[in-house]
């Protein structure tokens, strides 16, 4: 499968190249940082990143660094730019068919690309680099028609998280009561949420996967701007009284169980945001421009799979699905193993009779030429 999703490298400074405030969903906050869209590839007991491409919002891609508002003031002098989200697309509305006459503005407006775009690109770099895959997995945010007819193309398979709000058409589905009875809907749409407190406890099933008990009910649906779906409605408890979590999938014919144990391939691209993170610093570089940025976090990308590959040379014995050591286990042995080997080298450059200062001279060579 091939997983698709977004992470914040947020920072303090405003020097880096392309930094911008982008929204934090788990904080309900704007933070500083690079928003960063990658893929990630996993088969069997193999995980890797594959590839990153980096989100600039609009408005800080048509905007000269420390002039944001220099096109609206050029051509709408009297216009202030608005802070609140709603505010500012009514703006655009009204002033975009002029700016976009404005050729510098033109040329900027030309090269900005949405997330649904990155990720429909990131889906093309896959393919090119022959990786084979059939699964395309993704949050609701990236659910958009302009990724699903890419797969479609490709003829790839995908799941969906669906969100509550998303609105599903009523006349292609029956939702039946426990009498067994046809539930009348007068309105061509209904929300995922008010669908789901009219379907009644009798119809969802237990499935049990990897130990954990699922109640779920699903079955096939249009969705508005992507066509006929698998649905499928799960809960934790039997009781059915806490948050659910509905899939859709492109796949008609899969069971629920089948749906959910292949959407639970994509947690390892969570995983790796949190590893590189805390381990690899994926987002702490200091480097400006944002090719050497970039250069940065192909090294994370090449490292992490390197640890990962250790992780499963050490579960092969033993034939196990799943690698025996974490990243970070496989970390810290790494910087063990090199705190070692430069022990090693240091005791036989004085074994052949290197004094204490010539060695020292030799292992900090650099930073006394960085420092001069």
């Amino acid at each position: 499968v091939l997983g698709l999703d977004d992470t914040l490298c947020e920072h303090v400074g405003t020097l880096f190249e392309y930094v911008d405030r982008h929204y934090n969903h788990g904080e309900g906050q704007y933070r500083l940082a690079h928003n960063l869209v990658t893929s990630h590839y996993v088969s069997g007991a193999g995980r890797f990143p594959v590839d990153a491409l980096l989100y600039r919002r609009y408005e800080e891609l048509t905007a000269p660094r420390g002039h944001p508002a220099k096109f609206v003031q050029k051509h709408f002098p009297s216009e202030e730019i608005p802070p609140k989200k709603q505010a500012l697309a009514a703006l655009h509305k009204r002033v975009d068919p002029v700016l976009l006459t404005d050729p510098e503005f033109c040329q900027r407006h030309a090269q900005f690309r949405t997330k649904i775009t990155l990720a429909t690109l990131l889906v093309q770099l896959a393919t090119a680099h022959q990786l084979p895959f059939q699964w395309v997995l993704f949050d609701g945010w990236y659910l958009a028609p302009e990724l699903i007819v890419r797969l479609q193309a490709q003829k790839k398979d995908w799941i969906s998280i669906l969100k509550p709000h998303r609105n599903l058409e009523t006349h292609s589905f029956v939702l039946r009561d426990e009498a067994g009875q046809p539930i009348s809907i007068s309105a061509p749409h209904i929300s995922v949420a008010d669908l789901v407190k009219l379907i009644p406890k009798s119809a969802f099933t237990p499935l049990s996967l990897d130990g954990q008990t699922y109640y779920t009910f699903t079955f096939t649906v249009r969705l508005p701007s992507i066509g006929k779906v698998r649905l499928v409605i799960s809960f934790n408890t039997p009781e059915l009284d806490q948050n659910f979590v509905a899939l859709v999938s492109n796949r008609l014919d899969c069971t629920a169980k089948a749906l959910i144990a292949t959407y639970w391939l994509r947690w390892p691209i969570e995983t790796f945001y949190q590893d590189s993170k805390q381990l690899l610093g994926l987002d702490q570089y200091r480097m400006r421009l944002a090719e050497a940025i970039q250069k940065h976090w192909s090294l994370v990308f090449v490292a992490y799979s390197f640890l990962h590959l250790d992780c499963l040379a050490a579960s092969l014995p033993k034939k196990s699905a799943l690698p025996l050591k974490s990243i970070g286990v496989t970390a810290r042995l790494q910087a063990q193993c090199l705190i070692q080997d430069l022990i090693l080298f240091a005791h036989d450059a004085l074994l052949k009779g290197q004094s204490v200062q010539q060695l020292f001279t030799f292992l900090f060579a650099k930073q006394h030429i960085l420092a001069t």
